[in-house]
């Protein structure tokens, strides 16, 4: 990255990444720091924003881990992308898809009563500043994350001379 020569600091370049894993419990931590180690590059977000990324990547990834493949584990694809001040995340799944979406989004639904709270889409709604999920009951799903740093960028004092 070049550095500015207006005085202004230089824009982050757009930067992207693509993870796919199985879908285990273990690897629920990992996307959760990789992407939180991604979003730090966005020098603007702050520990709180960091950490809302981090829960909100968690969540989703923890929803494919225990509804997507019922019958063992299946791909989990994590896409991350910096543009324009923002962080985008994509996480999807092949798995058996959502049937009602509008009901999978209503705080405490879970197609596994008991066991669950049903609270892994609201969380990852509620931290994130837009989210969109599109499901094809057989085919899978895909949520799509927004998040804009909270703090404005920080200046740098002025030199005088």
């Amino acid at each position: 990255m070049s550095g500015a020569t207006d005085g202004t600091h230089p824009r982050l370049q757009e930067n992207h990444f693509v993870l796919e894993f199985p879908s285990l419990p273990a690897n629920v931590a990992f996307s959760r720091y990789a992407v939180a180690a991604f979003a730090s590059q966005l020098d603007q977000f702050t520990l709180v924003d960091i950490e809302d990324i981090r829960i909100a990547v968690s969540e989703l990834v923890s929803n494919v881990v225990i509804h997507a493949y019922p019958d063992g584990p299946g791909p989990v694809r994590v896409e991350g992308r910096l543009r324009e001040g923002c962080l985008e995340i994509t996480v999807s799944d092949q798995g058996r898809g959502i049937a009602n979406v509008e009901q999978a989004l209503e705080p405490t639904f879970t197609t596994l009563p008991g066991e669950r709270m049903g609270l892994g889409l609201t969380f990852a709604r509620q931290l994130m500043d837009e989210m969109t999920v599109t499901s094809v009951p057989g085919e899978g799903t895909v949520v799509h994350l927004v998040k804009r740093p909270s703090a404005a960028p920080v200046q740098p004092p002025a030199v005088s001379s």
